[in-house]
């Protein structure tokens, strides 16, 4: 109950007036995109077979376009001679703009990129399931060359070791496979 003195103004210490502060200040952080960024934007997200929400909010968490995706040979669904399941293949072949680079598991990786032609443009050998953070990071640093981690994202599957490949490649967001591929099968 406001006492003597009080104007009726906002509680400062209740939920509605934080709410009210948090609102105002994402809004005047948010900009407001041409209707032609937009759209170059869509265009984007469908040359990279993400959907615009996807593609939107990797790009306001990384700040960055994305320029590569590094897969796991769980998320790409691969059988027992290195063949990409076909619903992920087409959809790994349509990709324009960026680099498709799987990180394969329990195969060579060079079988992978020869067993699937026009889906992958490399692999590289996987950090091994529970590696320490080093050595998971100085893997995934070898599988993206000099391309910059914010810019790169991670399609995986639910795999818990998968999870932490995120950190260690300060990569900019992990994608469950189900999601990515979703238009696909």
């Amino acid at each position: 109950m406001a006492g003597i003195g009080h104007n009726g103004g906002p509680d400062w210490n209740g939920l509605a007036w934080r709410k009210h502060c948090w609102t105002t200040a994402r809004a005047r952080l948010l900009p407001v995109l041409p209707v032609e960024v937009v759209r170059m934007r869509v265009k984007r997200a469908a040359e990279l077979g993400l959907d615009y929400k996807t593609y939107a909010g990797v790009r306001a968490a990384s700040g960055h376009d994305v320029i590569a995706f590094l897969f796991s040979t769980n998320a790409l669904r691969v059988d027992a001679v290195a063949r990409i399941a076909a619903p992920e293949a087409v959809h790994l072949a349509a990709i324009t703009g960026a680099d498709r680079i799987a990180l394969a598991q329990s195969m060579p990786p060079g079988a992978l990129v020869a067993a699937n032609p026009g889906a992958l443009d490399r692999a590289h050998v996987a950090p091994r399931p529970f590696a320490s953070f080093a050595q998971a990071a100085a893997a995934l640093r070898e599988a993206m060359g000099k391309l910059p981690g914010d810019q790169v994202v991670l399609v995986g599957s639910d795999a818990p070791w998968e999870r932490e490949w995120l950190m260690a490649g300060k990569l900019a967001a992990l994608l469950p496979a189900e999601r990515y591929f979703a238009r696909a099968s």
